[in-house]
């Protein structure tokens, strides 16, 4: 999981936006401040031009390895989109079979119920600990739809006040953001469940003003107790 934020990526300009949800795979390129090599190559693979360059690599070693092909491969460019095709569409992606396989309904509302339930709590949290009372803050969890890869998971908070713009994250609001998933929510389980309904970014809203007393009292306590 990726948790995105002027806190965690290296170039901010990207995290601009002028409508909610904002979307990221597929239109711009993240470039995380700390990460690890699982997470890097995961990027790395979303990146369409090298998924295309590495279908198209046996294309390149035949002709070193055998001269005679070279002319009658260079001349097949329709070969090359095929294989193209069948390693986005066949290998990589689920078909609409597969994806009415992935989990059954009932599972499929459980988990959803279940990931409500926790980013609304993680939302009352982060409002609290700032002391957000306009407007509503929205958890957006964006997924990438390859499927026989690691999940790639996008986790940020976006609000529209005083302006649609993601919320900047502390170190204490993106420890809070981590208890979106365990054992028993994995990433790999959400993404079952988008893969069921082919939709692949999940927008949880939570009204400002509706954060009750407690939790803002219970949250200064704590940045009172972390300052002494």
């Amino acid at each position: 999981m990726l948790i995105v934020s002027d806190t965690t990526t290296s170039n901010r300009g990207v995290l601009e936006t002028r409508s909610l949800p904002r979307k990221f795979l597929g239109r711009v390129q993240l470039l995380p401040r700390r990460a690890g090599l699982g997470l890097w190559l995961r990027l790395i693979v979303e990146m369409q031009l090298l998924r295309y360059l590495f279908a198209l690599l046996p294309f390149v070693i035949m002709p070193l390895v055998a001269r005679d092909t070279a002319a009658p491969i260079m001349q097949a460019p329709l070969a090359m989109v095929v294989v193209i095709g069948l390693v986005e569409m066949k290998v990589l992606r689920l078909s609409k079979a597969g994806r009415a396989r992935a989990v059954d309904a009932d599972e499929a509302a459980r988990r959803l119920d279940t990931l409500a339930f926790r980013a609304k709590g993680c939302l009352r949290k982060i409002a609290a600990r700032h002391e957000v009372t306009e407007g509503e803050l929205r958890l957006v969890i964006e997924q990438s739809e390859l499927a026989r890869v690691p999940p790639l998971t996008l986790v940020s908070v976006q609000t529209d006040q005083p302006a649609p713009r993601l919320f900047s994250l502390d170190a204490e609001d993106r420890a809070a953001l981590v208890m979106l998933f365990d054992k028993d929510l994995t990433e790999r389980d959400l993404l079952a469940v988008n893969h069921r309904d082919d939709l692949y970014i999940r927008d949880i809203a939570q009204e400002a003003r509706a954060v009750s007393a407690h939790a803002r009292l219970a949250a200064a306590l704590e940045k009172r107790a972390a300052t002494a």
